[in-house]
């Protein structure tokens, strides 16, 4: 489904990505381990169109988007890549409903189509009693969980998520990761998530180790 070919990235003279290839399978659920400064979120941004590699491709379903540009990139990212962050990233003077449906008014849907399907995703993550919440009147765990419904929102081919449970307390990491493996049971949802969690990573399909800008071990 996704394909990255030969992606090498540089800051000035630091060579961060050093031709960097893999492929990401439909309704899998990839880990990318290793230390820090390996080069692990510079590839995750890559991959979801935030960068732009020096060298190399990323297609996704045959779609070159590094040729997209603008408006174009835009919207490609918009309805075919979810994120979720370190630190939930929400909108603090929205309501969660308002948090998770803000996705899809940008990508075009009709206002009551966008609350009706965001409303379907938090009853779907148990948060019906949170719809009219701000972000600062949930737990962290809680606002993960908006901010995996939020990038769920336009049924993105992929959820790519950067440190996903690195704020969590132990009760609540061990049920996001829970979650992910549950909508890739139930939605066939695609996942590659960049963590320090050991325990995530060996119960992922698969995990990318990589050291010193290029991958390890698959």
């Amino acid at each position: 489904m996704i394909e990255v070919k030969h992606i090498v990235k540089r800051y000035g003279d630091l060579e961060v990505l050093r031709g960097v290839d893999v492929t990401i399978g439909e309704a899998e659920l990839v880990t990318i381990v290793g230390p820090s400064g390996a080069g692990k979120t510079t590839l995750l941004q890559i991959v979801g169109t935030l960068d732009r590699p020096d060298e190399g491709t990323v297609t996704y379903d045959g779609v070159d988007v590094l040729a997209l540009r603008g408006k174009d990139l835009a919207r490609f990212r918009n309805t075919n890549v979810g994120f979720v962050f370190q630190f939930h990233q929400l909108l603090p003077e929205f309501t969660m409903l308002e948090n998770v449906a803000i996705p899809a008014l940008i990508a075009g849907m009709k206002r009551h189509q966008a609350y009706e399907r965001a409303k379907e995703l938090l009853d779907y993550l148990k948060l019906t009693d949170r719809l009219d919440h701000k972000p600062a009147q949930l737990s962290g765990g809680e606002c993960q969980r908006v901010a995996v419904a939020r990038a769920l929102v336009n049924k993105p081919k992929v959820i790519l998520a950067d440190e996903p449970s690195g704020s969590l307390d132990t009760a609540n990491k061990q049920a996001l990761h829970e979650l992910f493996f549950r909508l890739r049971d139930e939605m066939r949802q695609t996942f590659v998530i960049v963590t320090h969690d050991e325990t995530l990573a060996g119960e992922a399909d698969r995990v990318l180790r990589m050291c010193d800008g290029n991958l390890v071990d698959d």
